[in-house]
């Protein structure tokens, strides 16, 4: 039986800030489920709209603006084109109107404080990121009512009306930790149709090893099953002047603290200021005429790091990779390797990002990229390893080189809780985009002096990750109720 495949473009899509699974993910599934009412002819008679957040969403979605996401993904918004000015109004801007235009077009009477519901003490059962969306006509009966899941880097599912819901600590032992593959094939177009499938690296490596063929190779065979390959590589390259834009807003912002109320203050354009007192390299230059893995600059790989982190958690646009707390991690690491390597190229790019999506597509199938199931691991890891094996990729290593890239870059990372101080993305998530992006470059130093044999290969260690996720206590996995998130507020 062969394998649903999908296309790494899934796990690079434009989007907003500050959270994947809490704000995207939110956003995607109220829009959803308007343009449903919308594909059923119902939408007219709607007189009222509740969401409802449960689990993590309702723990931490205000820091997240998952209310604000949901709001205006119920007046047709999409993550990739949405008015970032109005998202962070729009709590405003319904208090003032009282009213709401679903999918743009038929107003509602709206109440922000009821209408958006915060259930602190329950999650459904199915997912700790779990939403429900009810509408009613004049009457007051029910017109329409869905359950979604945010379930990382922005991915989301329908699940069924009669979900159970539990108490947030009430988990049961035997709750599937992986969402269904055939339901995210259903909501994101994930193809059977491509020449090469695979569900463990293993038969990645192996694959590549007997047809002769890198592992961007075999990827861009199966993205150009799917479409054009001139289509590919645009979308391909528009991610890359996304997060290469990003870095430069994040750069030459003018804001000084970012939002939220931690009053944490923005990093990224004093370090620029100084580090181009002698040279900017966002203007590729200086090239280096020695070896880039033997004259890394720590500092730059810092601040491109930080400077994508800061816009995501001031709610600027960014690309989810694969998520938007670990989105500074491969903008760093593909902005090292756009200055700081000489024969670095556009083609480069193009296969650092197909064989980084191979390896996020190995996480998200065979664990998790969600915070709210296995912790930070599965959102700072799975970037470290993915920005490891697309550098390892560009730079010309082998099939094997780049798993043991992608190996080391996870399992320095495995066991990391997700504790967000006031449930923003800001503390300890923009410092540890940092750390990882150079822990990134590390790996492929190590890896690539090798021959690529080592003894822990990926799949143990996603393996691990998964085990790991499901021991780890729900107060680590991004609820704020443990860690950091405590301990900080207390002092």
């Amino acid at each position: 039986m062969r394998c649903a495949m999908f296309s790494v473009l899934d796990m690079f899509s434009v989007g907003v800030g500050p959270s994947s699974s809490h704000t995207v993910g939110p956003m995607r599934a109220a829009r959803a489920f308007v343009a449903s009412l919308e594909g059923t002819s119902l939408l007219s008679t709607v007189a009222r709209v509740q969401a409802t957040l449960y689990g993590s969403l309702s723990l931490t979605g205000f820091g997240h603006g998952t209310d604000r996401a949901v709001i205006v993904g119920l007046e047709g918004a999409e993550p990739n084109t949405v008015d970032t000015n109005r998202l962070l109004d729009i709590k405003h801007i319904c208090m003032q109107q009282k009213k709401l235009a679903l999918m743009g077009a038929h107003i509602i009477p709206f109440d922000v404080e009821h209408d958006v519901a915060f259930d602190m003490w329950h999650r459904l059962a199915e997912h700790p990121n779990g939403m429900r969306f009810q509408a009613y006509d004049r009457d007051g009966e029910i017109v329409d009512e869905q359950v979604w899941y945010s379930v990382g880097g922005g991915f989301i599912r329908q699940g069924r009306r009669d979900d159970a819901v539990i108490g947030n600590h009430d988990i049961p032992q035997t709750q599937a930790q992986v969402p269904s593959q055939e339901a995210d094939v259903e909501a994101h177009g994930w193809s059977s149709q491509v020449p090469y499938q695979f569900a463990s690296c293993n038969e990645l490596v192996e694959l590549c090893e007997r047809e002769g063929k890198s592992i961007s190779e075999v990827i861009w065979a199966n993205e150009t099953s799917m479409r054009p390959a001139a289509e590919v590589r645009q979308a391909l390259l528009h991610v890359w002047h996304v997060m290469s834009d990003c870095i430069h807003a994040g750069c030459t912002s003018s804001q000084q603290v970012l939002p939220g109320g931690l009053d944490v203050p923005r990093r990224a354009p004093d370090m620029y200021a100084r580090l181009t007192a002698n040279s900017d390299a966002l203007r590729r230059e200086p090239r280096r005429s020695d070896a880039a893995l033997e004259s890394s600059d720590a500092a730059w790989v810092n601040l491109f790091a930080l400077a994508v982190s800061e816009e995501n958690a001031g709610g600027g646009r960014i690309v989810t990779a694969p998520t938007n707390g670990s989105a500074g991690i491969m903008p760093a690491v593909l902005q090292y390797y756009w200055n700081f390597v000489d024969s670095a190229s556009e083609d480069g790019v193009v296969r650092f990002l197909l064989t980084a999506g191979a390896i996020g597509y190995l996480f998200k199938r065979n664990a998790s990229i969600s915070g709210a199931e296995v912790g930070c691991q599965g959102e700072v890891g799975s970037a470290c390893s993915m920005a490891s094996a697309g550098l390892c990729e560009a730079l010309g290593g082998s099939p094997r080189q780049v798993e043991n890239a992608a190996e080391i870059g996870i399992e320095h990372h495995l066991g990391l809780t997700c504790d967000p101080v006031g449930g923003l993305v800001q503390i300890p998530c923009i410092e540890r985009n940092a750390m990882a992006a150079n822990t990134a470059i590390n790996a492929v130093r190590m890896a690539m002096l090798g021959n690529g044999s080592h003894i822990v290969s990926l799949d143990q260690a996603i393996k691990t990750m998964k085990d790991t996720g499901e021991d780890m206590m729900s107060k680590y996995k991004e609820t704020s109720q443990g860690g950091l998130a405590v301990n900080v507020v207390e002092c």
